[in-house]
C-alpha cells in the first residue's frame, strides 16, 4: 500500500511532539527516505507541473512544519544559505545531487554577509534524507532532472534567511 501525504505529515506530528530536538528530527529523515522511495507517493506529489521549483504540499498546524515538494528540471546550483530560525531536512527522490556544507569564517553584522568556506562535499542518492539544523550553511548542485522533497521547519516564505557568502 502506498505511502499517503495525510500518513506522512501525521507521522511526522507524532515524531516532533514526542521528541522535538535533532533525535526526533533525525527520526523524521526515516519517514522521508520511506516517502521518498515510495514510487506512487513520488508520482502523486513530486509532479512537474505542479513543483517548479517548490510547492508547499502540506503545513501543520499545530508545529508549523511544512512538507515542500521540488522539481528542477535542469541543472541548477544553489548559493551557500541557511534556513534562518528554521531547520530542515532534504530528501531525494530523483537524480543525485550534490551537497556541501560551509563553515562560517566571519559572521555577519549589519550589512555585511557571513563568510563562509566549504567543509565537506556529498552526493545525496535516491532515498537519502538529510537534517540541517537551524544555522547550518549548505548548498545543493542539481546536475540531472531532481525531484526532492524539503521538510521546514516553519514555512520558508515567512523566514527571514541570513545573508551568506563564500569567501
Amino acid at each position: 500500500m502506498a505511502y499517503t501525504l495525510e500518513q506522512l505529515s501525521g507521522d511526522i506530528r507524532a515524531t516532533l511532539t514526542a521528541d522535538s530536538g535533532d533525535a526526533g528530527k533525525r527520526a523524521v529523515c526515516t519517514l522521508v527516505s520511506r516517502a521518498l522511495l515510495d514510487r506512487a507517493f513520488v508520482a502523486t506529489h513530486l509532479r512537474e507541473e505542479d513543483c517548479k521549483p517548490r510547492k508547499v504540499l502540506y503545513e501543520d498546524p499545530a508545529l508549523g512544519f511544512c512538507v515542500c515538494g521540488h522539481v528542477y528540471q535542469k541543472p541548477s546550483g544553489g548559493a551557500p544559505h541557511d534556513h534562518g530560525s528554521s531547520w530542515a531536512i532534504y530528501g531525494l527522490a530523483e537524480g543525485d545531487t550534490e551537497m556541501t556544507d560551509w563553515t562560517i569564517t566571519t559572521p555577519g553584522t549589519g550589512d555585511a554577509p557571513a563568510l563562509v568556506v566549504p567543509e565537506r562535499h556529498y552526493v545525496m542518492k535516491p532515498g537519502d534524507a538529510h537534517y540541517y539544523a537551524v544555522g547550518a550553511v549548505h548548498s545543493p548542485k542539481f546536475t540531472t532532472l531532481t525531484r526532492l522533497i524539503r521538510i521546514e521547519g516553519a514555512n520558508l516564505d515567512r523566514i527571514k534567511r541570513s545573508n551568506i557568502k563564500a569567501a
